[in-house]
């Protein structure tokens, strides 16, 4: 298997599966703006982010808080003594990839998880695995990042740590896989195309946005 079981006592690494932890959204208001409060005496009362964003002052805010898994992302000489700890959260596979349903065939999800993960850098899969707790086959998605401290999941790592990628194979996988996705340069795949090149790729794939040099 991908996975392996550390003890509570080895340090934080990347590829370490957390249950339970903190995901954070800030509450917008009514103009798309973070509703912030000001401590008052009695309470608290709302301001304006306009009026407070040239300050450095931490304030009260309205957020959920949502329970998931995550994957630490963090590179390893960064979870020793990071503030906090960048983590993806890890959801069914489902609703990672649009092209799979769990009633998706065999065959089918074979050519998923083999040719769209060369393609497709969005995600990276985590199979089933009863002692993590995975029945279902499950996904890191590369789009939803956040933080924990990392002094929460240092004094939790015996209850909340699931498990980690194994470093044979696993492990460098995804952090190639990491440093890939934040480091594309997004492009169109008909770019370097000429005006006759492209007539042919729009007899086969259709209309698209053409370059100065396509016309």
């Amino acid at each position: 298997m991908i996975y392996t079981y550390p003890e509570p006592t080895e340090p934080i690494r990347q590829g370490d599966l957390y249950q339970c932890v903190p995901r954070i959204q800030v509450i917008l208001g009514s103009d798309y703006l973070p509703e912030i409060l000001e401590t008052v005496e009695g309470g608290s009362r709302a301001i304006e982010w306009m009026q407070f964003q040239q300050s450095e002052e931490p304030v009260l805010a309205n957020v959920f808080i949502r329970s998931v898994t995550g994957i630490v992302i963090t590179q390893d000489c960064d979870t020793l003594r990071a503030e906090n700890i960048a983590m993806c959260e890890v959801r069914p596979f489902s609703s990672v990839e649009k092209w799979f349903t769990e009633t998706t065939k065999p065959k089918k999800f074979l050519d998923i998880v083999t040719r769209h993960a060369r393609v497709n850098q969005k995600w990276y899969y985590l199979p089933p695995d009863t002692r993590l707790g995975f029945i279902k086959k499950m996904g890191a998605d590369f789009t939803s990042v956040f933080e924990v401290p990392r002094e929460m999941l240092e004094s939790h790592r015996e209850d909340l740590r699931l498990g980690r990628l194994n470093d044979d194979v696993a492990c460098p996988h995804f952090r190639e896989r990491v440093a890939e996705f934040f480091r594309r340069y997004p492009y169109n795949e008909w770019y370097p195309l000429t005006k006759e090149e492209t007539d042919l790729y729009e007899s086969d794939k259709g209309c698209v946005e053409r370059y100065s040099w396509q016309m």
